[in-house]
Order: structure tokens, then sequence, then C-alpha cells
């Protein structure tokens, strides 16, 4: 794998990593020689209970923080190494959008490729225009701010800004967190239909169980303070531990398998009505 290659099958590559933080009368271990590989091309979710880690290990991929031993390879190289490059490497949408507040919703989109100064300010702002309507939002809500956008249209103005440089990889922080049903079915079907278009490969932090069950093509399980399986749905719920019992096999992890299910196959959904 040659250092930041945008095509290298591993794109993220966690080997030995320990997080530890100095807490009053001694040290919080979060994670313990922790490893992790995420292939080009995957949407893979993190998932694990409060305190596991999850954000703390996205902060990490993203370069935003260091792990205490170890190492967190992005495309070949550490986070630190990619340097300017980063924002053209990795796309980050965090879990309330964290859109700039006194900046319409053009130049929230804008500021990363203003932030370089390497176009003219008109391709600048095409660029943002074209990735407002990428994420389903139209030219007029170009000059609105965030003050006067929906939840989930916030998510869509965060993820536009994610994108605005083409990042082969996106991370996401519990994208649909806040959204009702309807704007959640309907923000996942826009990630799903990016990830086809864009060839993008997404790392995915959430809690809620119909997006990640309809979403991730691989579950890594945090616990135990480290990644305790890493594979599909039907390969995770197979491991026996009480996390994954609780959190999968529970009444709500049935309810969201049984409509995962009636969502591939609809001539389920009669016979249980």
């Amino acid at each position: 794998m040659s250092l930041m290659d945008p095509q290298a099958d591993i794109v993220v590559d966690i080997q030995g990593l320990w997080t530890v933080f100095a807490k009053p009368g001694g040290e919080q271990v979060v994670h313990k020689d922790l490893a992790l590989q995420i292939r080009r091309g995957e949407i893979l979710s993190l998932v694990g209970g409060s305190g596991t880690g999850k954000t703390v290990l996205l902060r990490q991929i993203l370069g935003l923080q260091a792990p205490t031993r170890g190492q967190v390879r992005v495309l070949g190289a550490p986070p630190a190494a990619l340097g300017a490059q980063g924002g053209a490497l990795v796309g980050m949408l965090f879990q309330h959008g964290a859109l700039f507040s006194a900046f319409s919703v053009l130049d929230n989109i804008a500021l990363p490729l203003r932030e370089l100064k390497l176009l003219p300010d008109a391709l600048v702002r095409d660029a943002a225009l074209v990735k407002l309507q990428m994420v389903g939002l139209g030219p007029e809500h170009a000059h609105k701010m965030p003050s006067d956008l929906s939840g989930g249209m916030i998510k869509r103005v965060a993820l536009a800004r994610a994108l605005i440089m083409d990042p082969p990889l996106l991370l996401l922080d519990e994208p649909t967190a806040g959204l009702d049903p309807e704007a959640s079915d309907s923000f996942c079907d826009l990630l799903r239909g990016l990830h086809r278009e864009l060839g993008l490969t997404v790392v995915m932090v959430t809690h809620d169980l119909d997006t990640l069950l309809d979403l991730s093509t691989r579950i890594a399980v945090l616990a135990d303070q480290r990644v305790i399986v890493a594979g599909s749905a039907q390969e995770v719920i197979a491991l026996d531990h009480p996390f994954i019992r609780h959190y999968f096999l529970g009444g709500r992890g049935q309810r969201a398998l049984l409509a995962l299910q009636d969502k591939k196959d609809p001539s389920r959904a009669p016979e249980r009505a």
C-alpha cells in the first residue's frame, strides 16, 4: 500500500491501539490493544455501549486526537501526516451538524475549499451549489441561515460540506440522531445512493438499530476495551456476549431485525399483521 493511496484496499488500518485518559485518582483505559481494518468501499458501523470510545475512535481516524499507544493509518499514512490533504481524503459529518451559525448554507459548504485558497471564489460557489443539489436541496436554500433549517436539512448541509472536496473516506457520527422516522429513512436512502454513486468508504457510529441494520455492510462491536467482533449482522449476532444479547437480541433489536427482513421481503409483513 503506497502512502496516501485513495485506491488502497485497506483504507483504515488500526493496530495495537491504546487510549488512556488521566482521571482523578488514576487512569481510565478506553481502548486496550484494539485492532480494526476498514476496507475500501464498505460501510462499517461502530457500535458499543456508553464509554466504549466509538466517537473517540472516529476522532483518532480523523487526526483530531492521538492514541496513547499503537497506530492508526489512513490510506497508508498516520492521520497527522495528511496535513492539508486531510480534507481532500477524509470527510466528517459531526453528530449535530456543527454548522457555523453566522454563515449561510452556501458559505458553510464552501468553507473547506475557501480555506485552501486554491480556486477562484466563483468556482468555489459553483462547487458548493453542486454539492447542495447532490444532497437533495435546491439552490433556493443556498442563502438561508442554519437557524432557518430543519434538523434533516442541517444534516444534509453538513453532509454536503463533508463531501465538498470529494474525499474517498467519509466518517459519520450518529448521522440520524434527532431525526423523526421519515427523515431518518430519507437520510439513509441519501447516504446509500451517495455511497454507491461516489464509491465512498464509510465509517459510521450509530445507536440507531434501524440505521445500523439498513446501511451497514459490516458491523464492528466495541466492548471489553477492544473490537470483539467485526462482520455481517448475522456474524455479529452469532457471538455470545452480554452486550450483543442485550443490544441485538432484546425486544428493540428483534423488532429492527424483523423490520429489515420485511423491507427486503415485503410479502413477510402481512403474515405478522
